[in-house]
């Protein structure tokens, strides 16, 4: 019989070969980086190891590829120097200027710090609908807040359709998508007109306002009077005049 010892060596054992492997594999990618020592790995908080995990994704082959690549074609460069200049002048600090590029733009707003501040500035001062924002390092913090900025934005008016998933952003999936939302967004907020946005009108187009008319009961009443067409006219197209077939035509 094994004594104490000995069950709980192989108890440290068995926790050790379970160890995760989606953990092993992040262990491994941040141990390859030279500036860190096998010390500052083994301190790594694992929300790190998940984060150098997702940020590391293997290259697309086949079908995926041409897939990612018919995606990327669709991204805009000459929108995105015009979101990126509406996005400095609507959240009125002194932001750095990324430089141009689809993959600098994933980045810039990659945290959701820009993306919060964006949304906020186009409420009403005491009304913003974020409350906190935070500059975290950490992978599922920005995540939380690119979600926050999808809820405010639906809330806000733009359609679900328009909105791009959270990996669109923080994995570059689909910068198109994202692209589109700021654009939807920037639209709202040029059709509504409540003194919040910024920047040029012109940049984004407005929206179609509805136009409903109003009818009066005597307007009403004569409509009913009015004989329409589908009962009947001798307005229209008629065989008058017409020769049948198999006569012959009477010039004289």
């Amino acid at each position: 019989m094994k004594d104490k010892n000995t069950l709980i060596t192989d108890l440290l054992l068995t926790g050790v070969c379970q160890f995760s492997t989606r953990f092993k594999r992040s262990w491994e990618l941040k141990c390859t980086i030279p500036s860190r020592s096998s010390w500052e790995c083994w301190q790594l908080h694992p929300q790190e190891l998940v984060s150098s995990e997702m940020a590391n994704r293997g290259p697309s082959y086949g079908l995926s590829r041409e897939v990612q690549e018919k995606i990327e074609q669709k991204y805009d460069p000459e929108l995105e120097s015009r979101l990126v200049n509406w996005i400095i002048i609507q959240c009125g600090e002194q932001i750095e200027h990324p430089p141009p590029g689809r993959q600098h733009f994933q980045t810039w707003l990659m945290d959701g710090t820009l993306l919060c501040k964006l949304i906020n500035s186009l409420h009403p001062k005491g009304n913003e609908p974020i409350a906190k924002i935070s500059e975290s390092k950490m992978a599922f913090k920005q995540m939380e807040q690119i979600s926050q900025f999808l809820k405010a934005a639906e809330i806000y008016g733009v359609r679900t359709t328009d909105i791009f998933q959270t990996v669109d952003l923080w994995e570059g999936k689909d910068m198109a998508a994202v692209q589109r939302t700021l654009m939807a967004l920037g639209s709202l907020a040029v059709t509504k007109d409540d003194g919040c946005y910024r920047g040029d009108p012109s940049w984004f187009h407005r929206k179609a306002q509805q136009n409903r008319r109003g009818f009066s009961e005597e307007q009403l009443r004569q409509g009913q009077n009015v004989i329409g067409l589908q009962m009947g006219s001798n307005k229209g197209a008629s065989q008058s005049g017409m020769t049948g077939y198999g006569m012959p035509r009477q010039i004289i």
